[in-house]
């Protein structure tokens, strides 16, 4: 009896999914056969075709890790060959010379002690933060606040480094950070629908052989598991791992 109204439970929210979804959506999905894993070079040109909204929407990158993030990470950078199309408002925590130079690099803010008074009370309206290692013992007073929204700089990401208007200029300029979340999946943005589809694929390329450059020694077996591309509205198109 409990198995037959669980069953006409997901029967019911089921529909109200499907009540949902918009023709535009309902159409793209379409497109997409079931059961069938795409080739790179195919996803790519598909997945432009999928966006539902009218405006230029990022194409996402959902990687799935036959690996257990809960006990150890998987985090590392990577420069996109064609950027992610994003501009980002990024941050630097530096004493006085350092943050009038990160300004003049094109820091939407920066400096110490009054910038992190800021953020406590606040402020975070940023994408990225670096940080000298000098000023880190100050900047760690934020753990709280950035770590959970996963802005605390990180030596590993490259942005705790002496040299913080290089790393400016070069996270400006597409390097980006990717880490997997609790469920061993990484999400990331590889570009725009505008963007040409060769752009998408090699940006796809780099994210991929970054992600495998980063695999940890205690992985074991199937590394990647899957990956999906998706618009930022529009179905999702999954990938034959078997050509990584």
């Amino acid at each position: 009896m409990a198995k037959a109204k669980e069953k006409e439970k997901k029967k019911k929210d089921q529909q109200k999914i499907e009540k949902v979804k918009s023709k535009k959506y309902t159409t793209a999905l379409g497109k997409v056969e079931r059961n069938k894993k795409y080739l790179l070079e195919d996803a790519c040109n598909l997945v432009k075709e999928l966006s539902t909204s009218k405006f230029d929407g990022s194409i996402e990158c959902h990687i799935r890790l036959n690996f257990d993030t809960t006990k150890d990470s998987v985090r590392s950078t990577l420069t996109m060959p064609h950027g992610t199309g994003k501009k980002l408002k990024i941050i630097v925590f530096a004493d006085d010379k350092l943050a009038d130079e990160a300004k003049q690099a094109g820091a939407i803010e920066a400096g110490s002690k009054n910038l992190i008074e800021k953020i406590q009370k606040g402020w975070l309206d940023f994408d990225l933060a670096i940080a000298h290692p000098s000023i880190m013992p100050e900047v760690g007073k934020l753990g709280k606040i950035l770590g959970t929204k996963g802005l605390m700089p990180n030596p590993k990401a490259g942005t705790i480094t002496p040299d913080v208007v290089a790393a400016l200029k070069e996270f400006s300029a597409g390097k980006t950070e990717f880490k997997a979340d609790s469920f061993g999946i990484i999400h990331m943005s590889v570009g725009k629908i505008s963007f040409d589809a060769s752009q998408i694929k090699a940006n796809i390329e780099g994210l991929v052989a970054a992600v495998k450059k980063a695999k940890p020694p205690k992985a074991k077996g199937q590394y990647i598991v899957s990956i999906f591309l998706s618009p930022t509205m529009g179905p999702s198109v999954p990938l034959d791992v078997n050509q990584f």
